[in-house]
């Protein structure tokens, strides 16, 4: 078989059977706060206490959660096609750091929960300090006074996006799981597969926004739906699959 390039993209589905709650409920407010006070550059400027705060109670309860049996069908997935010769690209929407711990190397479009960032010197670390919610850190490297949360607020520029243009434009196969095909640029990575001449393969609880008949849909929760896609998947690949 010629050499295939599968892309996955994951949003918030994929974390929610890990008991990941999403920032955003049906209100249109994160966890009690407008998006503007607690995910913009303007709230972090205008009341960082607050943003930091909110940020490291997010920090603190990935520490109370898993990763799922979709996180882990990913891992295999992946390297089963590494094993024969196949190229897989693993970007998500989420900032947990589940992919990460069920052993995923990923892009993380949107940033890191667990990531720190200098504002002045722009080095990012690991928060290994799991620090009190009241208190900022300071760069280890210039001692600029505080760092920020490593995360992609709205206005800001979503990270690896040549890398992710690069593996679009090689992707032969794209698998969307969890997604609401709602945010955009992740939103519209589906139409660019398509439009490449991609299989496309797509797992939600509901059919995403930007759904066409053409894409293979798989309904359902994420930890047992995506394994059983993946399967499917694996064996159009012809791939050793558990």
């Amino acid at each position: 078989m010629t050499a295939q390039h599968v892309v996955a993209l994951t949003g918030a589905g994929v974390s929610a059977d890990s008991g990941v709650r999403t920032f955003r409920d049906a209100g249109g407010l994160w966890e009690g706060h407008r998006v503007e006070d607690v995910a913009t550059p303007d709230g972090w400027d205008a009341d960082p206490r607050l943003v930091w705060r909110f940020y490291q109670e997010r920090r603190a309860q990935l520490r109370t959660v898993q990763p799922n049996a979709a996180h882990t069908a990913l891992t295999t997935f992946a390297r089963a096609a590494r094993a024969a010769g196949h190229a897989f690209t693993l970007v998500t929407q989420n900032v947990d750091d589940l992919h990460q711990r069920a052993g995923s190397d990923v892009l993380a479009m949107h940033g890191e929960l667990q990531k720190l960032r200098c504002e002045q010197c722009g080095l990012v670390l690991v928060d290994t300090l799991h620090v009190d919610p009241g208190r900022f850190v300071p760069c280890p490297e210039c001692a600029h006074a505080r760092l920020r949360p490593h995360i992609v607020w709205f206005g800001e520029m979503p990270f690896f996006l040549p890398e992710i243009e690069r593996a679009l434009a090689r992707c032969t196969q794209f698998v969307a799981i969890g997604t609401s095909g709602q945010v955009y640029p992740a939103a519209g990575m589906l139409a660019q597969a398509r439009a490449r001449g991609a299989a496309t393969w797509v797992q939600a609880l509901e059919a995403p926004t930007n759904l066409t008949p053409g894409d293979r849909f798989r309904p359902g929760r994420a930890a047992t739906v995506v394994p059983q896609l993946l399967g499917e998947l694996a064996a159009a690949l012809s791939l050793r699959w558990p």
